[in-house]
């Protein structure tokens, strides 16, 4: 895996790293398919119940796709559509990752960072941070895979209007578009994110990730199935039911085991 994306699990949580202090945690195309490759391996086991992605140093979540590469991996035809299909596969990766995720954003979160928070299902920042997609000044587009999540998180205006002006706004104005779900004090925000993982982690791994299920189908527009629509009801046969009952009743913590 490219040194760009590191991994750490600790106590259920898994932790992506996006790790380049040194230009804005940027990503090449290694770097891309390292960011797919490190959520796909997290989601197919069970130990995790809980996923923060940040980036290394407190200045920036990230800054996207590293420009100064572009002329040697974004410049052909076939170039440009490998490394399109490499940002799809990555926020395709977040998006579908079965444990729930969250974006603990410090500094910049622009461009191809801004993409991958909005994959997240949750996204805490700094009061200092700064959101934006300037790319009509570099003269290339944004892929539909790109495009829908920001679309589903914001809206087609909202998007509309980052990418028409280029500018950047802060986290106020991200908080009041529904960019951010929390906006914290610049000294708490990974030590806030932790605390939000671990009160997921504490919940019932299969309830969260079956919410997180319901959740995203709901936003497609086919009609549900019969057996979707059962589904709803699968959770009330699992020990983690008997196991949160039980607990409610005797006023102690449900341990749950997710099964």
């Amino acid at each position: 895996m490219s040194s760009q994306v590191q991994v750490e699990i600790e106590l259920h949580i898994a932790t992506v790293r996006l790790n380049g202090p040194e230009r804005h945690n940027v990503l090449d195309v290694d770097g891309w398919y390292a960011l797919e490759e490190a959520v796909n391996s997290i989601s197919k086991g069970d130990e995790v119940r809980s996923v923060v992605l940040r980036g290394t140093g407190g200045r920036a979540f990230s800054a996207g796709s590293d420009i100064a590469c572009f002329k040697e991996q974004r410049n052909t035809p076939e170039q440009v559509r490998a490394y399109s299909d490499a940002i799809g596969s990555a926020l395709r990766a977040i998006r579908g990752c079965r444990h729930p995720t969250v974006a603990a954003i410090e500094g910049l979160c622009v461009g191809g960072g801004l993409e991958i928070a909005s994959c997240c299902d949750l996204r805490l920042c700094g009061e200092s941070s700064r959101f934006g997609a300037p790319i009509n000044r570099l003269g290339l587009t944004m892929s539909y895979d790109e495009l829908e999540p920001l679309i589903q998180l914001l809206g087609p205006s909202s998007v509309m209007e980052l990418l028409l002006s280029g500018d950047l706004i802060d986290a106020e104005s991200a908080m009041m578009v529904g960019l951010v779900n929390r906006v914290c004090p610049d000294p708490t925000v990974i030590e806030r994110a932790y605390e939000l993982a671990a009160r997921i982690a504490a919940g019932a791994p299969l309830v969260n990730r079956w919410h997180k299920k319901f959740i995203r189908r709901m936003q497609e527009p086919r009609p549900l199935s019969s057996e979707e629509r059962e589904e709803v009801h699968a959770a009330f046969e699992t020990d983690d039911y008997r196991e949160g009952r039980t607990a409610f009743l005797e006023k102690r913590l449900p341990n749950f085991r997710g099964s």
